[in-house]
């Protein structure tokens, strides 16, 4: 039987149903792409703000019109929106068979099965006191969604932290580190599958360890993981600035491997908001740690994301905001507009602000961030840096690539133009010849 899996959200969601894909390859089902030749439809949701909630709302009506239609004989939605809106998706999407959640995503194949034989079953566990639940075990097999040269190692599942706009908590549970030694494991098998770079993710990277080990392992896995024959770069994402420790400075400043690209997100710089939003820095310890990355990891890059239109934000707030994002000058900067979730404390803040100003205030800080990073891409220029070939630009003697500055999907691009044969994956140095707003372009060097 061919399973259409559709993946939404984010890179950890994409992890979760990369094990998903093997589980079911496992069990003897094939998967598709083509709508038209699939007979059943896993769907992985989202619903960390508004929008990806909608997307995958929407995704799950459209499916459902083939599941009523007789074109598909199972519909599974899994996922976040899934494991929070549970009632809510088997009242008003009723074509929906069976609700796999958070915490069970190992039971896939088992719910397929027991819809095809007429006995379908959801799988809701506590999510409350479930470990992670990946099997590393060396008999199980991962299906890599992103093209095998690069690859997201999923090293924890849940979130401690509690922060007043968000939901994740509630639909993952607490912080469950992964055993180092399965995350290793997995590296290696990931490795031999042709990965080249290894982008660790979680809902907090910094963490890593505390609960199994009573202290911070984030280093040592580093280090473990540099030691496998056949990585060139690994990257690190969400990272909390609080938790970032001298330690896990100096690992990423000696360990070649180690990409000095740093994920940080800071949501806002008023003091006053962030307590709001009950995160656990302030503007100046913020400005403590960027000051110290960058004095100890001169080309480091770093990314953040904001928050912007929080309940009870000023006018005033949001100037001090687009002040720190000038003085702080990051290398990359998401914007993303407060989106009330249901179930967080500051969805029931009274001051709640317009939708308009919210907007408003978002492109403010998109326009600063745009003069920043054209300039820092245009400071770039007449540079030699090692790039990673992602691909091939059609009917073109060129390519696509990416530098160490660069997560894929989220930041830019390196284009080269040369008349050699590349492979996706390789390794080219290059030197950069000309800027295109956020992208780079360079062409191959001996140098």
């Amino acid at each position: 039987m061919k399973i259409l899996f559709i993946s939404l959200g984010c890179d950890k969601n994409l992890a979760d149903t990369e094990m998903m894909l093997g589980t079911l390859v496992q069990r003897g089902f094939s998967i598709t792409d083509d709508e038209a030749q699939a007979q059943a439809v896993v769907v992985n949701t989202c619903c960390f703000i508004n929008d990806a909630k909608q997307e995958s709302i929407n995704t799950l009506l459209e499916m459902a019109e083939l599941r009523k239609s007789g074109a598909v004989k199972a519909l599974i939605a899994a996922g976040c929106l899934a494991q929070r809106y549970r009632e809510e998706i088997q009242k008003e999407i009723p074509e929906v068979d069976v609700i796999v959640g958070t915490t069970a995503i190992d039971a896939i194949a088992d719910a397929l099965e027991e819809v095809l034989a007429g006995k379908p079953q959801n799988y809701l566990k506590d999510i409350s006191h479930m470990p992670a639940v990946y099997d590393h075990s060396a008999e199980h097999k991962r299906i890599v969604t992103t093209g095998g040269h690069y690859a997201y190692l999923k090293i924890a599942e849940g979130c401690d932290k509690h922060c007043s706009y968000c939901i994740i908590p509630k639909v993952r549970g607490h912080y469950r580190s992964i055993p180092m030694e399965e995350l290793i494991l997995e590296a290696e098998r990931l490795v031999s599958f042709g990965a080249k770079e290894i982008i660790l993710v979680a809902q907090e990277t910094t963490l890593y360890g505390m609960d199994l080990y009573g202290e911070k392992r984030l280093p040592e896995l580093l280090k473990r993981l540099c030691a496998i024959a056949g990585v060139y770069w690994i990257r690190l994402l969400y990272c909390y600035p609080e938790e970032i420790t001298d330690e896990l400075i100096e690992t990423i400043r000696t360990q070649d491997k180690v990409c000095s690209y740093l994920d940080i997100p800071i949501q806002h710089a008023s003091d006053r908001i962030l307590k709001r939003m009950g995160r656990r820095t302030d503007r100046q310890e913020l400005t403590d740690i960027i000051t110290k990355l960058r004095e100890q990891i001169p080309e480091i890059c770093l990314r953040t994301t904001i928050i912007t239109g929080f309940p009870g934000e000023t006018q005033e707030e949001h100037e001090s905001l687009l002040e720190f994002v000038d003085e702080m000058a990051f290398d990359r900067l998401g914007v993303f507009p407060y989106s009330p979730e249901e179930d967080t404390p500051a969805a029931l803040f009274e001051d709640q602000v317009d939708e308009a100003v919210k907007l408003e205030r978002q492109a403010d800080i998109m326009e600063l961030q745009q003069e920043i990073a054209f300039e820092k891409a245009q400071a770039a220029v007449g540079s030699t840096m090692l790039v990673m070939v992602e691909g091939r630009l059609p009917d073109e003697h060129a390519y696509v690539a990416r530098s160490y500055k660069d997560a894929p999907n989220v930041d830019g691009f390196v284009f080269i133009q040369t008349e050699r044969e590349l492979m996706t994956g390789d390794f080219v140095r290059v030197k950069i010849t000309g800027s295109y707003e956020y992208d780079l372009i360079g062409e191959i060097t001996g140098e």
